[in-house]
């Protein structure tokens, strides 16, 4: 028998309590980064629980890694806990995705169920979490009539920019393969259920580029035996703001903060190191290209003509690419869940999403559904609350768009 948006919906309320009780669970202990031991050991139990096979994917971090996240300011981390899980089998395959991080935001919510552990949820990916978990339980329900395979991605380090990334090294789209995938976020500046997509490019690449400059501390009135990395970082700032403005095609987006600029301990010090940190972002992925090679040669070139010595960390996260044949096939089933009119198409993500990571590999959509209302906080504000009426909606759309997918690609 085949299975209808209906029946997904109906099955998406019955087990409302549970989702919020789930998402609340996992609001209480916020976890940052790679490695989220509480966060994963709640979803494996639960997906035991459904009698869902999963498996650890992740694995361990390369030293490297390791050693450069720490340089960014993030905890040590030596290892991913990501989870990769099944529904049912056979071709074809789709994989749905969600994030499972948190924030180091203290919350400033007065909920019953906040963090108090100095991390916070302030991005949702605790919600989107319990609607994939709610989605594997109506998906377990119906296995015997899925026409292939759901696989789940339980996601760790978003915010690492690095999480999916890690998980598609550690084999995520095979055995089996996904032949596409599918992604939500919660908005709480848009109204509960409204969906949100954008096709091409959905959200901007980011490259983050760590410089400690190694110079020659001495007395400032004898600038003659020093080598000052504080002129040098100054340098270096103004030189990487003027090649986005003259080698970046003025039609792309393109983005440059220099957000870290430290160094120095008095007036009368030239110190012996400084520290600058540089982010772009980029909906122009030639842009992106073109930007990644050039930084570091003028880099190079700045300190080593004032003599210095440079330690240069870089991160990149792609753009995430949403597949336009895929959205046209997913949107009417997205709209049998939300209501007809409820999906539109929105203007790219200036932020970044490593989801990235997936659809650079194969067809993906990605979309924002409202969980809130317009003038609410917005996401990564320490007072942003989510509607929990979006988490049943949530569900039913990550298992309409699987069981939909799944029956006309078999179809084909």
């Amino acid at each position: 028998m085949t299975i209808s948006a209906e029946e997904i919906r109906r099955r998406a309320e019955e087990i409302r309590e549970q989702i919020r009780a789930d998402r609340r669970y996992l609001h209480q202990i916020p976890e940052i980064g790679t490695d989220l031991p509480q966060t994963s050991a709640y979803i494996k139990k639960k997906l035991d629980e459904l009698g869902i096979p999963w498996r650890d994917c992740g694995g361990s971090l390369p030293e490297k890694m390791t050693e450069d996240f720490v340089k960014a300011g993030f905890p040590r981390m030596e290892k991913e806990t990501g989870i990769s899980a099944v529904i049912g089998k056979g071709d074809p395959c789709i994989l749905l995705r969600a994030d499972m991080d948190a924030l180091p935001i203290r919350e400033d919510n007065d909920l019953e169920f906040r963090s108090v552990n100095g991390c916070g949820h302030m991005c949702g990916h605790d919600s989107h979490a319990a609607m994939l978990l709610g989605a594997a339980r109506i998906l377990k329900g119906m296995e015997d009539r899925l026409e292939g395979t759901v696989k789940l991605m339980f996601q760790p380090g978003e915010e690492t920019g690095a999480g999916a990334r890690m998980m598609v090294e550690d084999g995520i789209l095979s055995d089996p393969e996904p032949a596409a995938a599918f992604g939500l976020h919660v908005q709480t500046t848009d109204s509960t259920g409204q969906i949100g997509y954008a096709t091409g490019v959905n959200s901007a690449s980011l490259d983050t580029f760590i410089l400690k400059i190694k110079g020659k501390g001495g007395h400032s009135s004898q600038p003659q035996l020093c080598v000052d990395p504080l002129m040098v970082m100054n340098q270096v700032y103004q030189a990487v703001n003027l090649l986005v403005t003259r080698e970046a095609d003025p039609a792309a987006m393109v983005t440059l903060t220099c957000g870290v600029a430290r160094g120095g301990t008095a007036v009368n010090i030239i110190p012996g190191e400084a520290e600058l940190h540089i982010g772009m972002r980029t909906l122009n992925v030639a842009s992106a290209e073109h930007l990644t090679e050039r930084i570091p040669q003028i880099i190079d070139h700045y300190v080593k003509a004032w003599n210095a010595e440079y330690e240069l960390t870089v991160f990149h996260t792609p753009c995430t690419l949403t597949d336009e044949s895929l959205c046209r096939q997913l949107v009417p089933h997205i709209q049998e869940i939300t209501g007809s009119g409820s999906v539109h198409e929105i203007p790219a993500m200036t932020g970044t999403e490593d989801f990235g990571y997936v659809t650079q590999e194969i067809p993906g959509m990605f979309a924002f559904i409202g969980a809130g209302k317009p003038g609410n906080a917005p996401l990564h504000s320490p007072c942003m609350v989510l509607d929990e009426d979006v988490l049943p909606i949530g569900a039913a759309v990550y298992a309409n768009v699987a069981v939909s997918w799944l029956r006309e690609r078999k179809q084909k």
